[in-house]
């Protein structure tokens, strides 16, 4: 009887279904990125270390433009970069140049990465991901995608890949153009657009990622060193926590079984969980977070940021 009662509690519990687990790493693209319309680079990154330090948010990963040094914003660069690895986070490749793959012949492509890697060489915080820019693995010309897929592996590089699209980007891009033209931003209004806009394309790839792959894997939040991001990260992830998002480090999601899941499909430029997702048949269009389109954003940006204006 004792054993039977073991056997029956054993069952119950196990056909209770899991709890959703909800995880999340940061990644910030560009790095190091023009000047914003709020800060200085050097501030930025002041600002934005000492909020990731705030939110508790122990390592994240930036992607580095090394070609982006030779540029007047790129001025004291290499510090900035070398201040985010001694805050504990890490650093990959994301070309010399952020070329487009689907419009670079392979060969440039390649000698382009390796450019990149060669300033990375034996650096502090060094991880051997490539990330393509603008999530460009040659769009439909996949005997292309092939043949870097090949060189990356030949190299020891895995990709670097994301999982929730976003625009960050153009939200930052209006706020700055708004400031510059010396137009009334609603910084409260601008904060709770931003949050919202990025636990919402969280929770759209997570709900994406259960129909399609019926798991969920450790996303990776695509972002940019912005000055958005310097002012409001500490409000992204204190979104994501209070939605039931446990932020864990880029490391941990990169050891993700989908960090070895190469999709077949062309659908690459929405991340890969859009992209595996298309393997297991969803429709491309199904996989795009409405705000990923600037007219929407622009929208709504003007709506409730600019009041009209």
């Amino acid at each position: 009887m004792i054993r039977f009662l073991i056997a029956l509690t054993a069952a119950f519990f196990l056909a209770i279904p899991a709890a959703a687990q909800k995880r999340i790493a940061l990644s910030f693209d560009d790095v190091p990125r023009q000047v914003g319309g709020f800060f200085t680079p050097d501030v930025r990154t002041t600002r934005l270390i000492a909020a990731l330090r705030k939110a508790r948010v122990e390592q994240v990963a930036f992607f580095l433009t090394p070609g982006n040094l030779e540029k007047p914003d790129g001025k004291g660069g290499e510090a900035r970069i070398a201040r985010y690895v001694r805050a504990g986070h890490v650093i990959a490749n994301h070309s010399y140049s952020h070329l487009w793959l689907s419009r670079t012949a392979a060969s440039d492509y390649i000698a382009d990465i390796d450019r990149a890697a060669a300033w990375l060489k034996d650096r502090p915080g060094y991880r051997p991901w490539y990330r393509f820019p603008y999530l460009d693995e040659g769009r439909r010309d996949l005997a292309k995608r092939a043949e870097v897929r090949a060189a990356l592996a030949a190299r020891g590089l895995a990709n670097g890949y994301v999982t929730i699209d976003n625009y960050d980007w153009h939200i930052d891009a209006l706020a700055t153009k708004a400031r510059q033209a010396g137009q009334q931003i609603d910084m409260s209004a601008l904060r709770t657009l931003y949050v919202e806009t990025l636990v919402g394309a969280a929770n759209f790839y997570d709900r994406i990622a259960l129909d399609a792959l019926g798991r969920q894997p450790i996303q990776i939040l695509l972002l940019h060193e912005t000055d958005l991001n310097a002012m409001f990260i500490g409000a992204v992830v204190e979104g994501l926590r209070k939605d039931g998002w446990e932020v864990v480090s880029i490391d941990a999601a990169y050891r993700d079984p989908i960090a070895t899941r190469e999709p077949d499909g062309w659908f690459t430029n929405g991340g890969r969980v859009a992209a595996l997702a298309q393997d297991a048949g969803r429709a491309p269009k199904d996989l795009i977070d409405p705000r990923t389109d600037e007219a929407v954003l622009t929208t709504l940006f003007t709506a409730r940021v600019l009041k009209g204006q």
